[in-house]
């Protein structure tokens, strides 16, 4: 994490932290098998939402909450929940794929999608890489190529409902063609880079990328 993350509050879960650095080493769940058409290889359905986490649940209100976006962008913005709302707001259905081998099918968002805040911050030419920070001091990097898919939002709301804190309300990720783990919660800072940056558990060994289809588990 770069000088400008958020420090870790409190007590991180070290035991599941530890649990899933060593499936890393082992390469724990990958199958090499051909998945179903929508279902990629060595997941399972559930019809739960399962809470993964550091051991650390922020505790923000909408009006605490604010994102600020800068790096290799030619308007840097910084929204408050109201500039939020403001934006024009999308409603998606997608499913969720945990590396941690759960799937779960038609979850259906709402909010901001991530192609009209790329047309709002212009991303440099050099623009090629995305890290999200998050208020836990969480972060994880994706390619922007991914980002700018046309399924990806910043989610407020799940289900109908204001995102729980959770889940990672009141603002989270949502990369729906990605390992879950890449759809960062409790959202604060977007960062464009020209240049890759290993994020959290990219550090401690998962996969750069995390397709689910060709089970980029780890590194």
């Amino acid at each position: 994490m770069s000088e400008d993350d958020v420090p870790l509050l409190g007590k991180l879960k070290e035991k599941l932290v530890q649990t899933k650095e060593n499936w890393a080493k082992e390469g724990r769940a990958l199958t090499g098998k051909p998945g179903q058409a929508r279902l990629p290889p060595g997941q399972h359905l559930t019809a739960e939402w399962p809470v993964l986490d550091l051991g650390i649940q922020p505790n923000l209100t909408q009006a605490d909450w604010s994102l600020s976006v800068a790096g290799a962008v030619e308007q840097p913005i910084r929204w408050s929940w109201n500039d939020f709302l403001a934006q024009p707001q999308v409603e998606m259905v997608s499913d969720i794929h945990c590396v941690t081998t759960w799937s779960r099918y038609d979850n259906t968002w709402q909010g901001v999608s991530a192609r009209h805040l790329l047309a709002r911050v212009k991303p440099r030419a050099t623009a090629r890489f995305v890290m999200f920070r998050s208020y836990d001091g969480y972060t994880t990097n994706v390619p922007l190529s991914r980002f700018a898919d046309d399924d990806v939002l910043l989610a407020h709301s799940w289900e109908g409902q204001p995102l729980s804190r959770e889940h990672g309300g009141p603002v989270r990720v949502v990369i729906p063609k990605l390992y879950f783990w890449k759809s960062a919660k409790w959202l604060r800072a977007i960062t464009f880079m020209d240049q890759d940056s290993p994020g959290y558990w990219e550090l401690r060994g998962y996969h750069d990328e995390g397709d689910p289809w060709t089970e980029q588990r780890y590194g």
